[in-house]
């Protein structure tokens, strides 16, 4: 079984950036039409898709479970959605603790949040200095909500 333990926060500056380990480009859509049960999620890195299946648990935990697709059926399912999301994602290395920043593109610009994976919710962390307000657990902040309201049509 997949267990995703993650706490998510926003930014409130560009301290990040001289951590970075690692960079990609994500382009992601959604088959699911509500986030009441299981999400179904299709992910391109810019060489493989992916579909994911995410469901919460709990606090700040999910089910995730995450396969391989052919690169023909990726491109077939993604060519027949409305809601995708498009960000880059930064690996960062902060006190011996990994990090992931995505900064969302286009209808979701300029919006940049971070995530911590952790092994258990009792898991002790500090909140490295580009650390602002706890989003964990904010619904209008998922993926999902922003592919089908993105952040440039907030209030």
């Amino acid at each position: 079984m997949a267990l995703e333990i993650e706490r998510r926060f926003l930014i409130k500056n560009n301290n990040w950036k001289k951590f970075i380990t690692k960079k990609i480009s994500i382009e992601q859509g959604y088959l699911s039409k509500s986030s009441d049960d299981w999400i179904l999620r299709i992910r391109f890195t810019g060489k493989d898709y992916k579909i994911a299946l995410k469901k919460h648990i709990e606090s700040f935990s999910n089910f995730e479970f995450e396969y391989s697709i052919p690169r023909e059926d990726g491109e077939t399912i993604m060519s027949n959605l409305s809601n995708i999301i498009k960000k880059e994602r930064f690996y960062l290395e902060v006190e011996k603790k990994y990090w992931i920043i995505d900064c969302f593109k286009e209808k979701n610009y300029p919006l940049e949040i971070a995530e911590i994976e952790l092994s258990s919710e009792k898991e002790n962390f500090s909140l490295p200095s580009f650390i602002s307000k706890e989003i964990t657990g904010l619904r209008h902040y998922s993926n999902f909500s922003l592919a089908n309201k993105p952040f440039s049509e907030w209030c």
